[in-house]
């Protein structure tokens, strides 16, 4: 299980890291462990820390299996434990490796009480970053939280061990040298979804609605970032007639041509002659920063389009809960059965939407609604018509992104994050 580099001389302190996903490594992981480098490095030889940083993945359903390549990629942790590992480590962590006696464990994503489990386990100081929400004060040692209302929410009791520092995510690396701003043309990225259950649906969908708004207003340019999950080739697929939801819909896939010398690295050419550009890159925040707007479905792309306060419209079309058998897990499988299937629709449409208030990460933290939702029996013309407008009111645009940004914290977090630690390290 060892990875990256190997330790020349046995640490005295360890530095460990709790994440899951890709993003989370990303935005919040890799500048977190930059900064510790960087101030361990501007310290004098007497006064450096000696401490080995360690990765733990741990179990995430919004996680894509690469983590730990991705990481390892790096070449910046003595140790990377895989996230179907989390169980084994927790019960007999010495099977992975020697832990020092004395250590340091950071929440940086997944589940916060993960990390906190894994600090008692080894007898180790925890951290937790709150982006939103503290959930186990009473049991962590310190807390770094992203702004004033994460404070807040903490009981009172607990807030002496609280430290606001900012936002994470505010530090995201955009990559000047990328600019889409070069034509007179907007940019819409589109984001139908990065599992199988969310494709076969978004994806004729969104087809759908981007032949609709280029057929109306041929100044737009389109671009859907695919997801480390998935590839072209499930585009191709749920575009065809082995996708029973892409009967509802007349847009299809004509070409799928790779480009050269482009930020791009292929492009969609639909039956109607829309065109939309594929990045593979991921994360591309440079790229979407640039855009003046996104379409995309519920999940965890609201709150990162959020933190680079890009606006956007969030979609579901309720329509299709019927066709169960097109979904992942569980649903998938007893959504097979008629009458079942029936049941689990009619529970849905009539109990689940209509009790829930918002769909989209930025308008739940918020608990109010800062970007558009539309749910329910939608069509994409509908969809359109509403994108077209957006994209014609730039004051609409323009208040939804400060919105988006006045919800997020500051920046410098990943310094400060990494001060925190340094300093209990130093207290150990």
């Amino acid at each position: 299980m060892y990875s990256g580099l190997t330790a020349m001389k046995k640490k005295s302190v360890a530095v460990v890291i709790v994440s899951n996903g890709p993003g989370e490594l990303t935005t919040w992981v890799n500048p977190v462990i930059n900064e510790l480098n960087k101030i361990n490095k501007a310290l004098c030889d007497d006064d450096k820390i000696n401490f080995t940083l360690r990765l733990v993945l741990v179990p995430c359903p919004n996680a894509t299996g690469k983590e730990y390549l991705v990481a390892n990629s790096w070449n910046k942790f003595e140790l990377i434990t895989k996230s179907k590992s989390f169980w084994k480590l927790l019960i007999k962590p010495h099977s992975f490796a020697n832990w020092p006696k004395k250590g340091v464990v950071i929440f940086l994503g997944g589940d916060q009480l993960w990390s906190i489990l894994l600090a008692k386990r080894l007898g180790y100081l925890n951290i937790t970053y709150a982006e939103w929400i503290s959930r186990w004060p009473q049991w962590t040692n310190e807390i770094a939280a992203m702004n004033l209302k994460v404070k807040k929410l903490i009981p009172k009791k607990y807030q002496y061990k609280c430290q606001i520092i900012g936002d994470l995510m505010a530090d995201i690396k955009l990559g000047s040298e990328i600019s889409l701003k070069n034509t007179e043309k907007n940019y819409i990225a589109l984001l139908p979804g990065s599992k199988k259950a969310k494709l076969s649906v978004g994806v004729p969908f969104f087809l759908e609605i981007a032949d609709h708004i280029a057929e109306e207003n041929q100044n737009i340019n389109f671009i859907i970032p695919i997801a480390p999950t998935t590839d072209k080739s499930e585009f191709l697929f749920f575009q065809s007639e082995r996708n029973p939801i892409a009967k509802y819909y007349s847009s299809k896939i004509k070409t799928i041509k790779k480009i050269k010398d482009s930020c791009f690295d292929s492009v969609i050419e639909t039956s109607k002659n829309t065109k939309i550009y594929l990045i593979e890159k991921y994360p591309c925040y440079e790229i979407l920063k640039e855009c003046d707007l996104a379409i995309t479905t519920v999940g965890a792309n609201t709150a990162e389009l959020a933190a680079i306060a890009l606006p956007m419209l969030v979609v579901l079309p309720t329509q299709h809960l019927n066709k169960m058998n097109a979904w992942d897990g569980i649903f998938g499988l007893i959504g097979k059965i008629s009458f079942i299937n029936k049941f689990i629709t009619f529970a849905i449409k009539y109990f689940y939407f209509k009790k829930k208030k918002f769909f989209a990460w930025p308008n739940i933290k918020a608990k109010r609604m800062i970007i558009p939702e539309r749910i329910g029996n939608i069509s994409p013309v509908k969809i359109a018509r509403e994108v077209l407008f957006l994209i014609k009111n730039k004051n609409k645009l323009k208040s939804i992104s400060d919105s988006l940004q006045k919800e997020r914290g500051n920046k410098g977090a990943a310094e400060k994050l990494a001060s925190m630690i340094v300093n209990a390290i130093k207290k150990l």
